[in-house]
């Protein structure tokens, strides 16, 4: 069968079902994922034990069974663990000591899409420079070695109750006050988690899109997207409630509303969660990407840390942690990411986290982000689409001439900074895009400066 070698994205595999992801594609990503982790781990007489979860997509059981059979042939033993949040199985690889995991999910995506995002031991990610390439070049290329080992083995699990406890163990359950607040789980896999952490607080709840189903029946699961926000933003204000908070499909992503219902930049919730545990453990390394509002930083140093920019990409954020042993990594996209969460992301951590800091400064959300608000004025991502890949490093070049006066790297993309406004403009990794993202020290000044830039971009 010939398979489309552009669903292997960067950091994982996702695709349009039946017609790009299906069955037997499935069932040979099983086969060659295995050849991988065996190619890295060297000789062995005992079969890799391999980790597997689900979401809640039409397609999700299906797609899992073929990559389950292609693992299993290629020698592997498996470990079900059935419906599940990603973040449940990196739990599941990393506190059980599999050899990896794989969770069948197209996150955020439209219903219509299906995907597996996959790692290796102790839930280090694979990504387009290690790990899904090989799979690619196997899958595409025909050229899966043969099995070196008898038919590996089945047997299912559960790991809810342990990662309830793990995720509460970021907090003192105690100190959190009785808050109004409402939660959209957008029918994903936060209706089977959010409910088990909630039920142990005093917040009053009202809960949202919480029936697990992958059709979808209300909006999609990508709180990014302002009319999937809709319904949850109307019953903040209707509620009066302190906070809102939603997650995507795969809920590994989570994301805040105040209460006025105003949506939360991911860099003020970066900032934020520093400062939530840099306020417990002072001088701790941070990790935030090249994007972020200068908020960040300056938080960061306010509260006595270390603050580290880095390249976009969970791959890259994760790797950098590891190597400075960060406590906290965060991207304005709204990935978190936790030292005592094996170095992995999680949704359900910062919601936690941001109701714990709420309660020991005894304020609303609004107003643990209004000093942030009257300094920081930013852009958010602004995507400009281009006619080919081939003209972005042309437009990136123009962008350095123009702006040579200022501060400039090339860690991810081009970024500049002057006194008083800094911009990042970086391609996407699976599109003719480029995303801007620029800060002013007022808002007349970022909207200059933002027209300005994109006028280069889009020239």
């Amino acid at each position: 069968m010939t398979i489309d070698p552009s669903i292997f994205k960067a950091y994982d595999v996702r695709a349009l079902y039946p017609s790009e992801l299906n069955e037997p594609a499935a069932y040979l990503i099983g086969r060659a994922y295995v050849a991988y982790l065996e190619s890295q781990a060297g000789a062995s007489a005992a079969a890799l034990q391999i980790a597997v979860c689900r979401d809640m997509r039409l397609a999700s059981p299906s797609l899992t069974q073929s990559f389950i059979d292609g693992a299993r042939d290629q020698g592997a033993d498996i470990t079900d663990f059935g419906l599940a949040a990603t973040d449940m199985m990196y739990f599941a690889v990393a506190s059980k000591g599999f050899d990896g995991g794989v969770q069948v999910t197209a996150s955020h995506n439209p219903k219509q899409y299906n995907g597996m995002k996959m790692v290796r031991r102790n839930a280090v990610p694979l990504s387009g420079d290690a790990g899904i390439g090989e799979i690619r070049e196997m899958v595409v290329g025909g050229t899966i070695p043969t099995a070196a080992r008898p038919k590996g083995g089945y047997k299912t699990d559960e790991m809810l109750d342990a990662y309830v406890e793990c995720v509460m163990g970021f907090i003192n359950p105690a100190v959190i006050r009785p808050f109004n607040v409402v939660l959209d789980a957008g029918s994903g896999m936060a209706g089977l988690v959010a409910p088990r952490l909630f039920d142990r607080l005093p917040c009053h709840t009202t809960r949202l899109c919480f029936t697990v189903d992958g059709t979808f029946p209300d909006h999609e699961a990508n709180p990014l997207i302002e009319e999937n926000r809709r319904d949850i933003v109307e019953r903040v204000i209707a509620d009066k409630a302190d906070i809102g908070i939603a997650w995507d499909g795969d809920a590994d992503r989570c994301f805040f509303i105040d209460g006025t219902g105003e949506f939360i930049a991911g860099d003020f919730v970066t900032a934020l969660l520093a400062e939530s545990f840099l306020m417990k453990t002072m001088g701790e390394p941070i990790v935030y990407d090249v994007r972020a509002s200068y908020a960040v930083k300056d938080t960061v140093a306010k509260y006595g840390g270390t603050a580290l920019m880095n390249r976009v990409g969970h791959a890259f954020i994760k790797g950098r942690m590891r190597a400075e042993n960060a406590v906290f990594g965060g991207e304005v996209t709204g990935h978190y990411y936790f030292r005592d969460y094996f170095f992995a992301d999680n949704g359900f951590i910062p919601a936690l986290l941001i109701l714990e800091l709420m309660s020991r400064k005894g304020q609303t959300l609004a107003e643990l982000l209004a000093p942030l608000r009257a300094k920081y004025f930013i852009s958010g991502e602004i995507n400009t689409k281009v006619a080919s890949m081939d003209l972005i490093d042309g437009r990136l070049k123009a962008l350095a001439e123009a702006y040579a006066d200022g501060h400039t790297y090339t860690v991810d993309g081009f970024s500049a900074e002057f006194p008083d406004w800094h911009f990042n403009v970086r391609a996407s990794n699976t599109e003719p895009l480029l995303r801007l993202n620029l800060e002013g020290l007022t808002q007349a000044i970022m909207e200059q400066r933002r027209d300005e830039v994109l006028r280069i971009i889009r020239a």
